[in-house]
């Protein structure tokens, strides 16, 4: 894809079903620390990659973990979206075959990631895929908080390091009559009074028609097309006249620039043949002060510099009882200090063999590895760890692995 279409998506929906890892109320016993009572031999998949399964019948619990050395050049990263769009759902292994068989490098090992709306498939956090910005929000887009508030996500950076932070969308569009804040990629922000977002092609069509009750808000909406990109800016040159209303069809070779409210009248005075500029980023920066290479989301941290965190989740990211408190199977994500380590972990749940994990003790398990930060994934039945094609936990829905709104892979180069 051409890199000045960069930016991302996601729609703005106004009624979402969010998938839940929590399915089931109540409360797991005092947790403890997981220890290894039986563990395979590490198997090594190539230079820096290398997976085992534990079983620790104190739960009982069975966990498959993947190490990744993330120094290791020929290995890389990426966040991709059920059927390359951020409606829909795809199984894990499918979004992992697919990609493997496109691109010329292999997928050795895909864990579901993001928490989503099990109707439409949009993802609830930010997704940036090799650079480009799928969807940004300054808010998590859950029903599901007990307060509304930035979830956790996981970032690469371009210099090939990993962390977890609470990444919001830090943006600005440069016009003929200064800058104005961009509050949203591919999904606008729910504010009643003023409002600025960029759609892209990955969005769909066309750009969402304003609902019913909102028919009194002024809205203006500017096509442009990609020009150019210099860095981690992007220039796009006004196509046509502002366009007093929603629903505007999204330019294959550009976007459409859509603000409402008390950000219309600069809009409003620009004309065919401007240049804009955009910048999209995250707050807080990263590391090497760039935007994320690539950053996926999750809910909620469970680790942070070394200590585990779970057990504050209500209060600081607005977790629910029946998700944070019970055991259900899960996913996770953890990394070095150094941000050069990571870990992909999965455990069964609902089973005689394996109960399922409380977030305190997914923690414990996670720093037992290691892991300096860690956050959970969605877990329950879209828990699905994929080893060079194969699932290797074992997934609770009837009908098997669960198609999920998107993924984290491992690639080695060919």
């Amino acid at each position: 894809m051409n890199p000045v279409l960069r930016p991302a998506i996601h729609a703005a929906g106004t009624s979402l079903m969010l998938l839940l890892t929590a399915c089931m109320p109540g409360r797991a016993s005092v947790p403890t620390t997981p220890s290894v009572s039986a563990s395979t031999t590490p198997e090594p998949l190539g230079p820096g990659i290398a997976w085992w399964q534990r079983d620790d019948p104190r739960g009982p619990w069975r966990a498959m973990i993947v190490r990744i050395d993330l120094s290791q050049r020929d290995l890389s990263l990426r966040a991709v979206h059920a059927r390359d769009s951020i409606a829909g759902r795809e199984l894990t292994s499918s979004m992992a075959q697919r990609v493997d068989r496109r691109d010329g490098a292999r997928v050795r090992v895909a864990i579901n990631a993001d928490f989503f709306d099990l109707r439409t498939g949009q993802s609830e956090n930010n997704q940036v895929t090799d650079g480009e910005w799928w969807v940004g929000r300054m808010v998590t887009d859950s029903p599901f908080d007990t307060y509304d508030n930035v979830h956790s996500q996981f970032a690469l950076s371009h210099d090939g390091r990993g962390s977890i932070g609470r990444f919001l969308l830090e943006a600005r569009v440069w016009g003929p009559t200064g800058a104005l804040p961009l509050l949203g990629v591919n999904s606008m922000p729910a504010g009643l009074y003023e409002g600025t977002a960029l759609y892209t092609p990955r969005f769909g069509a066309r750009t969402p028609s304003p609902s019913p009750r909102d028919s009194t808000r002024r809205i203006a909406e500017l096509p442009l097309r990609a020009i150019a990109a210099h860095g981690d800016t992007l220039r796009y040159v006004v196509q046509g006249a502002v366009l007093p209303q929603g629903g505007t069809p999204i330019p294959a070779d550009g976007a459409v620039l859509s603000t409402h409210g008390d950000r219309v009248p600069p809009v409003q005075r620009w004309q065919p043949g401007d240049t804009i500029r955009v910048w999209i980023g995250t707050m807080p920066r990263l590391t090497d002060g760039r935007p994320p290479q690539q950053l996926i989301g999750g809910w909620p941290r469970i680790v942070e510099g070394g200590v585990n965190v779970a057990a504050d989740a209500p209060v600081r990211e607005g977790t629910i009882s029946r998700n944070a408190e019970a055991r259900h199977p899960r996913s996770a994500i953890g990394v070095s200090k150094d941000g050069r380590t990571l870990w992909l972990y999965a455990v069964n749940g609902r089973s005689a063999s394996s109960v399922g994990m409380t977030l305190v003790e997914l923690g414990d398990a996670m720093r037992a590895l290691g892991a300096w930060d860690a956050l959970n994934f969605d877990g329950g039945g879209s828990t699905t760890l994929v080893i060079d094609g194969r699932v290797v936990n074992t997934p609770t829905d009837a009908t098997g692995e669960r198609a999920v709104a998107n993924a984290l892979l491992v690639l080695q180069r060919r």
